[in-house]
């Protein structure tokens, strides 16, 4: 009789952890280029912890960002192309759904540490659907790096040390926290970007320093900062294996956007000069590796071509939740999974610094062939740089990608909402 009691309480015992929703983790690097990682073929930086994470999960080399910081944020955590939501520089539009939105809905705890500049004032991280936050750059602009200004769950922190070692260990502290329950953490890293200063492994860190006098600092420290960013993820992995939920994680890493100017790279047997903000890839490749333990296959190399919208709604159909309507992306869990069914034909870019429709830019690309807006059509994989546009006559196979790539841009055509992208009219007034 007991046997019997104990076999049909079974499923009830195991239920639970069957049914666990994964948790995710999702890191984004600021200024960051493909070229930056060891494993992407990149030499001049030592990154161990990507490295591993590229061998234990799935690389891809066909990840397309936006080409500066706040429009690769609104796309990624809205799902949404620029084209169609992207107000200005530095706002997230209030009213827009996140994938924090979603997955809170779903049962996830939601926290977001690192660097917002996404407006919104004190409220605005738990108004775009995160529980915690613990951020540099929500309302005011203090150092990022030593003695950083950071705003905790409404509250102003000075002197915090390394900002991106306080940021980082509420990450760690909010996983275990929360390891009993599927938990989201947004961290849009402080890393890479300038200034270019000293880190706390660097020979010259001066904990006490009022950080670089000029804007950029000195590019040479572009070495240091990437180590410790490196090693920080390290950190978030070891946290996730200490806790016991590293199997039941998925853990992204991704760029916002190609590596500052200042910065020269060796790829290989190729230099790389940084390019954030150009249209080319060295403005928008970014790396990408993804790690879930036991469901992505180890060393997977993929080379389908995804954006940053892809993101929210792979993350929707983890969690069970609905994808809303009318976004962009598309999810990447079957590609993850190890499916062999196409991602998608092509990509979409629609890039405006300030949002004005009179400086936009738009392309369509596949991984080999891209065609811009104003009908320029190059040759990527022959053509990096885009010196040399495509003339006629066209190849046969040329001519079917030009024709893919116009109907992607067709489909995007007159996409942008009329009360986005204004032109502000300076009034002269008469005396």
């Amino acid at each position: 009789m007991m046997r019997f009691f104990l076999l049909a309480l079974l499923p009830s015992l195991f239920a639970p952890v069957f049914a666990a929703k994964p948790n995710i983790v999702l890191i984004m690097a600021d200024d960051l280029g493909y070229e930056c990682v060891g494993a992407n073929g990149g030499t001049s930086y030592k990154t161990p912890v990507l490295d591993s994470m590229a061998k234990e999960g799935m690389r891809f080399e066909h990840c397309y960002s936006q080409p500066i910081c706040t429009p690769s944020r609104v796309k990624l955590m809205t799902g949404i192309s620029n084209i169609r939501n992207y107000i200005e520089f530095g706002l997230l539009d209030p009213k827009a759904t996140t994938f924090a939105h979603l997955l809170k809905k779903e049962g996830y705890a939601t926290c977001v540490v690192g660097k917002w500049q996404l407006k919104g004032g004190l409220e605005g991280p738990n108004n775009f659907g995160f529980d915690e936050y613990c951020l540099w750059q929500l309302t005011r602009r203090p150092s990022r790096f030593p003695r950083a200004g950071l705003e905790v769950n409404g509250e102003l922190v000075d002197d915090a040390g390394y900002g991106p070692d306080a940021v980082s260990d509420y990450a760690c502290n909010f996983i275990g926290r929360n390891k009993d329950k599927p938990f989201l953490v947004y961290y849009p890293m402080i890393l890479t970007h300038c200034p270019f200063e000293p880190t706390p492994d660097s020979k010259d860190w001066d904990p006490k320093s009022k950080g670089s006098p000029t804007y950029k600092g000195n590019a040479r420290y572009f070495g240091d900062m990437v180590r410790y960013m490196d090693k920080i993820i390290g950190k978030i992995l070891k946290r996730l294996e200490d806790e016991g939920v590293r199997e039941n994680t998925l853990v992204v890493f991704v760029g916002d956007n190609g590596t500052d100017k200042p910065v020269v790279s060796r790829m290989n047997e190729r230099e790389v000069v940084g390019a954030k903000g150009a249209m080319h890839d060295g403005g928008n490749r970014v790396p990408c590796i993804v790690s879930w333990p036991g469901t992505i296959p180890a060393g997977a190399l993929s080379t389908e071509i995804l954006d940053l919208s892809d993101f929210l709604p792979t993350f929707c159909e983890m969690s069970g939740a609905s994808v809303p309507e009318g976004i962009d992306g598309k999810s990447l869990l079957a590609t993850l999974k190890g499916g062999k069914k196409k991602h998608r034909d092509w990509i979409h870019i629609w890039y405006s610094r300030s949002g004005s429709n009179k400086q936009a830019k738009q392309f369509v690309r596949n991984q080999r062939y891209k065609l811009y807006g104003d009908g320029r059509f190059f040759d990527v994989e022959k053509d990096v740089l885009e010196k040399s546009p495509l003339q006629s006559p066209l190849s046969e196979e040329q001519r079917q990608m030009r024709s893919l790539l116009k109907g992607g841009l067709d489909h995007y055509r007159d996409k942008r909402p009329g009360h986005l992208g204004k032109e502000k009219k300076k009034e002269k007034k008469r005396k």
